[in-house]
């Protein structure tokens, strides 16, 4: 068996990296692609770092167990099942899943943080950016956290300035120099380098 070809997809916070994933998705049966999400590595919310005022901080390296994501990505270039409890955004409403991720021919791992471990980059065989503009990022972090989260907006405002754009400046922003494939989500051209993403990952099979 051939191992299978890793793309990891990195951005800031509400670049539109889960719109790449699902618009991928839609041209991929299931049993082609595997997609895994950093999301689901968080730390428990009483092991997330705190800031000057006291407020957790869930947009920094410490956040995320990064070893126990670079061992399962390890794992399924092996060709072994994994499975992963769902992270649900602290919302309790929602009852976490168990997740299970079966090896494929494409492995996507997904995440603001994916470029930044280095038991991870090695792993990726295509490294993709999703850029977007800063006052659009905002928008759509609004949107998302206030609306489908239940988020206060100050809050929502307070970690975006203090927390999200920090964490993109000192670990995010620097590694799109890095990137084989840089997909803007500003405007149309979007769809474009989806097509190429798409394209390109279909040859692979």
């Amino acid at each position: 068996m051939a191992s299978p070809f890793i793309v990891g997809i990195t951005g800031g916070s509400a670049s539109g990296k889960t719109l790449l994933l699902n618009e991928l998705k839609k041209s991929f049966d299931s049993s082609d692609l595997c997609v895994v999400s950093q999301d689901n590595y968080y730390r428990d919310r009483d092991q997330q770092p705190l800031d000057d005022r006291g407020v957790q901080n869930f947009d920094t390296p410490e956040s995320l167990d990064h070893a126990a994501f670079a061992s399962d990505v390890a794992h399924l270039k092996k060709g072994e099942t994994i499975t992963r409890k769902e992270y649900t955004f602290n919302n309790p409403n929602i009852v976490p899943k168990i997740l299970t991720f079966n090896p494929a021919p494409i492995i996507v791992v997904e995440g603001i943080l994916v470029f930044y471990l280095k038991e991870v980059v090695e792993q990726l065989d295509l490294k993709v950016f999703v850029d977007a503009k800063d006052f659009l990022m905002l928008k759509r972090r609004i949107l998302r956290d206030s609306v489908e989260r239940g988020y206060d907006l100050d809050d929502v405002l307070y970690r975006f300035d203090k927390h999200v754009m920090p964490t993109y400046r000192k670990y995010i922003k620097p590694t799109k120099h890095d990137a084989d494939i840089i997909i803007p989500n500003n405007n149309d051209s979007f769809k474009n380098g989806l097509g190429v993403l798409t394209g390109f990952l279909k040859s692979k099979l």
